[in-house]
Parts: structure tokens; sequence; C-alpha cells
């Protein structure tokens, strides 16, 4: 199956194995706890007023999504190494960018899917506004997003580097 860059997350191989084992407590463990909570708090009696009962069944909802949600990316990530170091912004890459050509008013930020951001830099996915807007360009490249409030921002990229784990 071909995938587009849009619909692939790059994830180092840690990442992967992470959310893997996620998956895989979450599908299995997880699902024959949250069967035996639901059946105990049925046991317990009138299911209208009976607050264990809906408690469980909503953490039920929840873990099945996340569930989803992981089955979903994990079918789409790409396991490896970061990308090369072409200059060119790509998932994978630590980014800087100017506001407005600015070159006092920067953010850096790594250009990756939400499930594989770090407290050491802030996360930006490939399909954000602003992700979307800088994919594929070049260092020293103008780009342009438009913000939530539907305005235009420009930008321009100055630094695309592979992203290294600390």
């Amino acid at each position: 199956m071909t995938q587009t860059s849009d619909t692939v997350t790059w994830l180092t191989q840690e990442a992967y194995d992470q959310l893997k084992a996620e998956l895989d407590h979450l599908s299995g463990p997880a699902r024959v706890e949250i069967a035996k909570k639901i059946e105990q708090a049925r046991e317990e009696g009138d299911l209208k007023e009976n607050a264990g009962y809906h408690a469980a069944k909503e953490e039920q909802g929840k873990m099945e999504a996340r569930v989803r949600q992981l089955t979903q990316l994990l079918e789409s990530a790409q396991v490896g190494e970061a990308p090369a170091d072409t200059g060119v912004v790509a998932p994978g890459m630590v980014v800087t960018i100017a506001f407005d050509g600015d070159p006092d008013d920067t953010m850096t930020f790594l250009l990756a899917s939400r499930e594989f951001a770090t407290s050491d830099i802030e996360t930006y996915s490939p399909q954000s506004p602003l992700g979307s807007g800088v994919k594929g360009k070049k260092v020293g490249d103008e780009a342009e997003y438009t913000l939530p409030n539907g305005n235009v921002a420009r930008v321009k990229v100055l630094e695309a580097k592979p992203y290294q784990a600390a």
C-alpha cells in the first residue's frame, strides 16, 4: 500500500514500541479489567442510578477510542531514523521559523505527530495549519498558512534539522 506523506506518521523505534505496548495493554488486560468492573457494577442492581456502572461504561468508551486512535496511528507509522539533513522541512525535523520575516520573532518546533511530543520541544503536527504550510519548504523559503481566525500568517524557514533525542 502506498501512503502519501500526509498520512504517514514518523516515529522512532522507541516511540513505536511504547505506543504498541500501550495498544497491547488496552486491547488485552485493560479490556478484561473494564469488563469485570462493568459486570460488578451491573450486579449492584438498578442501572439508572448506578454511578459505578456509568463511570465504568464511560471509561470503557474512552479506552476503546484510544485503541482506535493507536491502531490507526500505528498502521500509518513510518518507523526509522530521522530524515536526512537536507534543509527541507519534513516530519521528524526541528524547524526554526521567523514570523513575517522578522529575525527577532522566531519559534522553534518539532514537526511530528502529537504522539511523538516531548517535553523538551514544542511539537506541531504535519497536518496542522503551520505544519502543512512549512512542510516541503527549504531553508530560506517563505510560507503562508491560515490561522484559526481566518487571517493568513507568513513565515520564513530559518533552519530545518533532523530531531535528535536528548
